[in-house]
């Protein structure tokens, strides 16, 4: 089975119980980039726009871009654990975002329900990677885009272990998610190549990838 088949391998089952609470708590030293990441996005897209987030784990970013205000954030989780964490979260934080528990290839949303779509670091987790896509088509409004950000199948090893390394873990955790991202996360990811012949089988008017030191940044229009 080649990388663009419809179907993958692994199931994509949601990250449940212990190890969804040890990723958000992994992922939290990481804070500044999802502010960062919100600001960017905020940026680029006008106030009073619907925004669904698909995957967001324990939900930083939905949080952070809410802080900012003037958006309508959704965000969308396979995962039962996830969608309660970012829920707590997003409640202590003070900020209104609906978290909902669903399949990123059968969103529970209809047509033409929001103007932005982000999907980080978990696309490469989807059984159904080209039905996710039509189905990210399908719940955008015409004129609206989606940003997948996620890690490039062809990332080198030292490239992988730099940036593990740059994000504040300690001993334990620097060596347990460097396997994880080694042996796991790299073999399900996808090459540039692959995203350009997958979204060639959505009807996405447009796609623009653009590679960094691990990952890609994959800019789709509806």
């Amino acid at each position: 089975m080649t990388q663009t088949e419809t179907h993958k391998g692994y199931k994509g089952m949601g990250m449940e119980g212990a190890a969804a609470r040890w990723y958000a708590s992994t992922t939290l030293k990481s804070i500044d980039h999802f502010r960062a990441l919100a600001r960017r996005i905020a940026d680029e897209l006008p106030r009073g726009r619907r925004v669904l987030e698909v995957a967001p784990g324990p939900g930083y970013f939905a949080i952070e871009l809410a802080k900012i205000g003037g958006y309508r954030i959704t965000g969308l989780d396979i995962s039962r654990t996830f969608v309660e964490i970012a829920s707590r979260n997003a409640a202590a934080a003070g900020v209104p975002v609906d978290f909902q528990r669903g399949d990123a290839s059968q969103m529970p949303f209809d047509d033409e329900s929001f103007d932005f779509l982000l999907c980080r670091a978990a696309f490469k987790n989807f059984a159904r990677p080209v039905a996710a896509l039509k189905e990210m088509h399908r719940v955008l409004a015409p004129g609206g885009g989606a940003l997948i950000i996620d890690l490039r199948r062809n990332a080198s090893r030292r490239s992988l272990d730099e940036a593990v390394g740059q994000m504040r873990l300690g001993p334990v955790n620097t060596f347990v998610t460097k396997l994880i991202f080694r042996h796991l996360l790299l073999k399900r990811a996808y090459t540039k190549e692959a995203f350009e012949q997958m979204a060639a089988r959505t009807p996405f008017r447009s796609v623009e990838i653009l590679e960094d030191r691990i990952g890609l940044e994959v800019s789709l229009q509806r």
